[in-house]
């Protein structure tokens, strides 16, 4: 199976909205400001309902919050003969 790869764009919509700081964020979405950091450093990936919370918080769609992608597929080794 391919690795997927999720990003997001939550410090950016941070800066577009006013600077909102992270724990502004946290607790717009009921989150401690731990999770909001290790989300923006892609380190956790939020459940489905935050991620729609996140979307709602800046009023803006899901997909502009977050993308995903999958990895190119990995080559696959020959073997010589």
């Amino acid at each position: 199976m391919r690795k997927a790869i999720i990003n997001n764009n939550i410090r950016r919509l941070r800066f577009f909205a006013n600077e909102m700081t992270q724990q502004e964020l946290a607790d717009n979405t009921g989150v401690s400001r731990q999770t909001i950091v290790a989300i923006e450093n892609g380190k956790y990936f939020p459940t489905l309902e935050l991620a729609f919370r996140i979307a709602h918080t800046f009023k803006v769609p899901l997909d502009e919050v977050f993308t995903f992608e999958l990895a190119p597929e990995p080559e696959k080794k020959t073997t010589k003969k």
